[in-house]
């Protein structure tokens, strides 16, 4: 049966978890030139779908009240848009849809990448905005090479723990820090050394490092200056890094420059479907449940990805 509405998140005010509203009746998109429409299966609750929700970034991401909230996600190709030959109805896909929480969303056919045979949708959803941030902090903006050293804070994160991983297939050295409960997880992705930052002063133990990865930002960024080589690189998932801290220290620091392409996309899709990359979920809620996902995810305690099941709504 061919409708024109879907279930999805509205968000009518900016605020707290509350403010997601489960809609029945929302209009369904349409794609224009260039465009996919996708039929979503599963949507990532990533930290930035709550800043936005929160408000605290209207100068960025400016959006017209209600919103859908949402970007990353797996789905199905439905129809496309005229001009759209590298994707059919039918085709796996991931990638980016503004406004994910939602049973349809659309996306340009270029933000939009082909899954593998042997990919899950659960899987796939968490490339964006978590294995994506990791292969751009450590390669497109870090730079880093096999043989040298990287500190990738929070690692039992959405981020840090593709990072970890992908740091050492590329054959660099790792240190990590995270919270003593998730120690061993952090070592079972392969680092060399995590610090329980809870109890231990990572800058006492850690020098000399080529790359710095800091999602945490404040006084773990302010730390991380001094733990880098001459020449070394800090690269932010947070916010823009201190410049005169940069000069002071000698060493490079990135924000949001440079992006993975879509053939960075589908090789890390590649290692996820091989098994050479691991994807924690920490769980999964069903789209109505939007909210408990939010409060959750702010949270900051989670171990992997948040997930939205879109499938059973």
């Amino acid at each position: 049966m061919h409708t024109s509405k879907m279930k999805a998140i509205q968000i009518h005010q900016y605020g707290g978890p509350d403010t997601l509203q489960f809609e029945q009746e929302v209009h369904k998109p349409q794609p224009a030139a260039g465009e996919v429409l996708v039929r979503i299966q599963y949507a990532g609750a990533i930290p930035l779908d709550w800043k936005i929700r929160n408000g605290w970034l209207q100068n960025v991401f400016v959006k017209e009240l209600p919103y859908t909230p949402g970007t990353a996600m797996s789905g199905i190709v439905e129809t496309v848009g005229e001009g759209v030959d590298t994707f059919q109805p039918g085709d796996r896909v991931f990638g980016n849809v503004n406004g994910s929480y939602a049973q349809y969303g659309m996306a340009p056919a270029t933000d939009l990448v082909h899954m593998p045979d042997d990919l899950s949708f659960e899987d796939a959803a968490t490339i964006k905005g978590g294995a994506e941030a990791a292969w751009k902090a450590l390669f497109t903006e870090g730079e880093l090479e096999a043989g040298q050293t990287v500190l990738i804070h929070a690692a039992a994160g959405g981020v840090g723990q593709f990072a970890v991983q992908l740091a050492k297939w590329k054959g660099a050295h790792v240190i990590a820090t995270a919270s003593g409960a998730n120690v061993d997880f952090v070592s079972s992705l392969g680092a060399d050394q995590v610090i329980d930052y809870k109890t231990t002063l990572f800058e006492e133990l850690v020098s000399n490092v080529d790359l710095v990865v800091e999602s945490v930002g404040g006084e773990i960024e302010d730390r991380s200056w001094g733990v880098l080589k001459p020449g070394g690189r800090l690269v932010s998932l947070t916010q823009l890094p201190s410049a005169e801290k940069a000069a002071q220290y000698g060493v490079t620091a990135k924000f949001n420059s440079k992006f993975p392409t879509s053939e960075d996309l589908y090789t890390i899709a590649q290692l996820i479907a091989n098994g050479s990359l691991r994807s924690e979920i920490d769980s999964i809620f069903p789209l109505s449940e939007a909210n408990q996902a939010h409060a959750k995810s702010e949270a900051r305690h989670g171990r992997g990805r948040i997930l939205l099941d879109v499938r059973s709504v």
